[in-house]
C-alpha cells in the first residue's frame, strides 16, 4: 500500500460500524484480541461494538450489543478467558436465529464483523455472510426495516480470528490461545517432574485435542517424553509390549544413573488404536502398573489448560492479528470472500476461509478412512517434522554404521533458556548419525584449555526444561586464545564445531574462519545456534531465549502494573536488558500494553520525551490512572532511566508521581518457554544434520578440509523457513559497533505499539497481510515453528 492510500484507509471507517465477538471454546489471548480490534477499528475512525455471548449475544441483541470506547479495552491484555463472554448458540443454527440476528445488526448499521473461534463459529459466519442479502429482503417483507435501509447495509464483510488451543485449523502457524496453553501443561510436567527425586515413578498425563494431537505433541517434544500417544497416528498393532519393554529399559537406566527417575507418557484426549478404539489414560496406567510394577499416576489436565493469564506471544500475536483483522474488514469489497487472519512466520497473512475449513474437514475424513499418514501431512509440513523429530529424539536406535567424524558442541556468550534443549537434540542426532560427541565447559576459553569431554546419549536426559546453560558459558571470544583453539581442534581430531550462543558465538566463529589461512586446523565445518535473549544474533529472525526473556519482563510488568491499580496516578519506569537492541523492550511493551518504550534503533529526543509525557498526563485525566513506561539499556546515553525518572516526575508534578523498576538478570531465569524448548530441539536437530552433510561433503583423502564460505553458517528462521546463512556473507550486514544486525524486521512492531497506546501516528510504514491460499502444496511447505 502506498503512503496515500494508508492515509486514506486512516479515515476509511469514517460512518462504517465494526462489531466483535468470541464464540466457542474460550482461548488465552481473546481479550488481546479484542482489544486491538476495538482500538484500531477507533483509530481508522469506525464505531465499534462488542458483541456479549458470542452468537448467542447476536441472536439476542438489546444489551448483548454495546458500543465500546479506547477505555473500554484497557487493562484487559493480560486475562485469560473473553471479557466478552462465549457461549455455543443453537439458535444461530437455525434460519430464524440467523434472521433475527442479522435485524439486529441493522439496527445498530454494522455491516462488518469480526469473529473470534473456531472451525465452526467461522463456516457459521460464512454461511451468515452468504445468506445476507436473503436475510435483509425478509426483513424487507416483514415490514421491519424499509428498502433503503436494506439498500445502505447491502454487504456483510467477514473476518475471522482462529482462537483455539488446539492448534487444529489447517492452513494457520498458530491459533490464539495454543501457546499459553502449552504453557500450562509444561508448568504442570516441571511441577511433577520435581518429585521425582524422591520415588521411581510414572506419570500418565492426559491433555486436551479431542481430535487434534498438536498440544499432545509439541509438550512431549518440550519434555523428553517417554512414549506419546495422538489421534493422528495410532501405535501399530502389539505397542503395549514394545511401550512396556520400552519403559522397562528406560527405567532401568534412569534408576542406575539415580538422575530423574520419573518416566512421562503423554496421551491426547482423543488417542486410538488402529481400530479407531478409544485408548484411555486408565487404560494404559493399568498396563504399566500390572505389566511392570511401576508406582504410576494418572494426571487429567482438563481446563486448567484454557486457564491463567495469556503468554506473551499470545498476547502479541493476537494484537497483530486484531490490527489486520481490521484493516481486511476496510479494504473488502462484496466480491472479497471470507478471510481468516492468520500468521506465517512473522509477518500477517490472509487466507480464504473456506479453503482453510475444507482442508481441516479433510484431516478429519482421512482420520474417520484411516488414511493416517495422510492426516498428518494434511495438518502441514511442521507438524509432521515435529512429529519425526520427537520419534527420532525419545528412544536411542544404532546408527546404520560409524562415521569417523568428531563433533564438539560448546555454549558461548550470557545464558539463554534453551540453550540445554539445543544441546541435547544436537548429541542424540549425532550420536544416532555415528559422530564421537564431545561436549565444551565454557565455551572457547574451554576449548582452549582443553575441557572437552566425550558424552552419550543419557548424559544429556532430562536437560530440556533446565534454564540456563548445563555445559557453562564465557563470553571469551578465540582471538585471545586461537593458538590453543587450534591445537585442541588437532589434538582431539575435531572435525566440526556446534556454537550455540549470541552475538559472541557469531562473531567468535567469524574469528575462526577468518584465521583459517593461518591456521589449517581450523579448516572444519562450523555452525552456530543463536541463543540469546538480546534477539541480536544476524541471520535469523528469533534466537533461542527470547521468548523467555520476554515472558519474564512481561510477568514482572504485569505485576507492577497490578500494584499501581492500587494506587492512582502512577507511572512506571521499568529498565529491560538487550545491550543496544531493543526487541525486548519493543515486544514485551506490546505484550503489557505500555505506554512507551524507548529503544536505540527508533531515536528520540526532548520533544518526544515531552510530548510523551503529555501524553500520560492527559491519560491520567482519565479513569486509567496508572502508566507504564518501557527504556532499553542502552536507548540513548544521556537519557537515562534516571533521567527519564527525574523528567516524568518534575512534569508530572500534581498530576501523577513515578517509581522505577530494573528487572536485570531475572529476565536470563527461570525454566525455558515451550517455545524455547522446541525451538531449541528443531535448531539442534537441524544443525546436526546439515554438519553430517557438510562433512561427508568435505571428506577427501581421508580427512576434513573445508575452506569454502558456506562451510561456516549461523542457522535461523527467517521469515518462514529454516536457513543457513555463511558468517562472512552476514558480515556486511552486520553493525559490529552496536553488536546488532543493520536491519530487523520487528521495528515495524513500533508502530503498534504507538497505535494501541493512543499516539497520533501515520500508517504509511504499516505492511498489510497478503492473500495466501490454502492447498495440499502450500501446506508440504515448512512454515518454521
Amino acid at each position: 500500500m502506498s503512503a496515500v492510500e494508508l492515509e486514506k484507509l486512516r479515515m476509511s471507517g469514517a460512518g462504517k460500524a465494526i462489531a466483535v465477538l468470541t464464540s466457542g471454546g474460550d482461548a488465552q489471548g481473546m481479550n488481546a484480541a479484542v482489544r486491538a480490534v476495538t482500538r484500531m477499528g477507533i483509530y481508522v475512525g469506525a464505531k465499534v461494538f462488542h458483541i456479549y455471548e458470542g452468537y448467542e449475544g447476536l441472536v439476542e441483541g438489546g444489551d448483548c450489543i454495546k458500543q465500546a470506547s479506547w477505555l473500554s479495552v484497557s487493562n484487559i491484555i493480560q486475562l485469560g478467558g473473553t471479557i466478552i463472554g462465549s457461549a455455543r448458540c443453537k439458535a444461530f443454527t437455525t434460519h430464524e436465529g440467523r434472521l433475527s440476528a442479522a435485524f439486529n445488526l441493522v439496527q445498530h448499521g454494522i455491516t462488518n464483523l469480526c469473529v473470534i473461534g473456531g472451525d465452526g463459529s467461522l463456516t457459521g459466519a460464512n454461511i451468515f455472510r452468504k445468506e445476507w442479502g436473503g436475510l435483509l429482503e425478509e426483513l424487507v417483507k416483514e415490514e421491519k426495516i424499509t428498502e433503503d435501509v436494506a439498500a445502505k447495509y447491502s454487504h456483510l464483510n467477514i473476518v475471522g480470528m482462529v482462537g483455539s488451543i488446539d492448534n487444529d485449523f489447517c492452513g494457520t502457524d498458530m491459533t490464539i490461545g495454543t501457546d499459553s496453553a502449552l504453557h500450562r501443561i509444561m508448568e504442570v510436567i516441571d511441577a511433577i517432574t520435581t518429585t521425582a527425586q524422591s520415588h521411581q515413578r510414572t506419570f500418565v498425563l492426559e491433555v486436551m485435542g479431542r481430535h487434534c494431537g498438536y498440544l499432545a505433541l509439541v509438550s512431549a517434544l518440550a519434555s523428553g517424553a517417554d512414549w506419546l500417544f495422538i489421534p493422528e497416528c495410532p501405535p501399530e498393532e502389539g505397542w503395549e509390549d514394545t511401550m512396556c519393554a520400552r519403559l522397562g529399559e528406560i527405567s532401568t537406566f534412569k534408576f542406575r544413573s539415580r538422575g530423574s527417575r520419573l518416566n512421562i507418557i503423554i496421551i491426547a484426549e482423543g488417542a486410538i488404536d488402529q481400530k479407531g478404539e478409544p485408548i484411555t489414560s486408565n487404560y494404559v496406567k493399568e498396563l504399566v502398573v500390572q505389566r511392570l510394577g511401576f508406582d504410576t499416576r494418572v494426571t487429567v489436565l482438563g481446563h486448567v489448560q484454557r486457564g491463567g493469564t495469556p503468554s506473551a506471544f499470545d498476547r502479541v500475536l493476537s494484537s497483530k492479528m486484531g490490527m489486520e483483522a481490521v484493516i481486511a474488514l476496510m479494504e473488502a469489497t462484496p466480491e472479497t470472500p471470507a478471510c481468516v487472519v492468520s500468521l506465517s512466520g512473522n509477518q500477517s497473512v490472509r487466507l480464504p476461509l473456506m479453503e482453510c475449513v475444507q482442508v481441516t474437514k479433510d484431516v478429519q475424513k482421512a482420520m474417520e478412512e484411516k488414511k493416517f499418514e495422510e492426516a498428518i501431512q494434511l495438518r502441514g509440513r511442521s507438524f509432521e517434522n515435529n512429529w519425526n523429530i520427537y520419534k527420532l529424539l525419545a528412544h536411542q536406535k544404532p546408527p546404520e554404521e560409524k562415521s569417523n567424524f568428531s563433533i564438539a558442541i560448546l555454549n558461548v556468550g550470557a545464558p539463554a533458556a534453551g540453550m540445554n534443549a539445543a544441546v541435547r537434540s544436537a548429541v542424540r542426532i549425532g550420536i544416532s548419525e555415528g559422530h564421537k560427541i564431545y561436549t565444551v565447559n565454557d565455551g572457547f576459553e574451554g576449548l582452549a584449555k582443553g575441557q572437552i569431554n566425550e558424552v552419550g546419549w543419557h548424559d544429556v536426559a532430562g536437560w530440556l526444561g533446565r534454564g540456563g546453560s548445563m555445559l557453562g558459558t564465557k563470553r571469551t571470544i578465540p582471538k585471545t586464545c586461537m593458538q590453543n583453539i587450534a591445537e585442541n581442534i588437532r589434538t582431539y581430531s575435531i572435525h566440526a564445531l556446534l556454537v550455540i550462543g549470541g552475538f559472541e558465538a557469531y562473531e567468535g566463529v567469524l574469528q575462526l574462519v577468518e584465521a583459517r589461512e593461518q591456521y589449517e586446523e581450523l579448516c572444519i565445518i562450523m555452525c552456530v545456534i543463536p541463543a540469546t535473549i538480546s534477539n541480536n544474533v544476524p541471520g535469523t529472525d528469533f534466537s533461542i531465549g527470547s521468548d523467555t526473556a520476554v515472558n519474564a519482563a512481561m510477568e514482572s510488568c504485569d505485576r507492577i502494573k497490578q500494584s499501581a491499580s492500587g494506587t492512582k496516578r502512577r507511572v512506571f519506569i521499568v529498565e529491560t536488558m538487550g545491550g543496544y537492541c531493543g526487541y525486548l523492550a519493543t515486544v514485551t511493551g506490546i505484550a503489557v500494553g505500555a505506554d512507551a518504550a524507548y529503544i536505540y534503533e527508533d531515536k528520540f529526543n526532548i520533544h518526544d520525551l515531552k510530548s510523551n509525557v503529555e501524553h500520560l498526563t492527559e491519560k491520567m485525566k482519565t479513569d486509567i490512572q496508572r502508566g507504564l513506561v518501557l527504556r532499553n539499556e542502552k536507548s540513548h546515553d544521556h537519557y537515562t532511566t534516571d533521567f527519564l525518572y527525574n523528567l516524568y516526575s518534575a512534569e508530572g508534578n500534581g498530576v501523577f508521581d513515578c517509581r522505577t523498576n530494573v528487572l536485570g538478570h531475572l529476565q536470563q531465569g527461570g525454566a525455558p518457554t515451550p517455545f524455547d524448548r522446541n525451538y531449541g530441539t528443531k535448531l539442534g536437530v537441524k544443525a546436526m544434520l546439515w554438519i553430517s552433510e557438510k562433512l561427508r561433503e568435505s571428506y577427501r583423502r581421508g580427512r576434513i578440509f573445508a575452506n569454502a564460505p558456506e562451510t561456516a553458517c549461523v542457522i535461523g528462521l527467517k521469515k518462514k523457513v529454516v536457513a543457513f546463512t555463511s558468517v562472512c556473507e552476514l558480515k556486511k550486514t552486520t553493525d559490529f559497533e552496536h553488536r546488532m544486525p543493520k536491519e530487523q524486521w520487528w521495528l515495524k512492531l513500533q508502530l503498534m505499539l504507538k497505535m494501541l497506546a493512543n499516539y497520533q501516528i501515520s500508517l504509511t510504514e504499516y505492511v498489510s497481510g497478503k492473500i495466501e491460499h490454502v492447498t495440499r502444496r502450500t501446506l508440504s511447505i515448512e512454515k518454521g515453528f
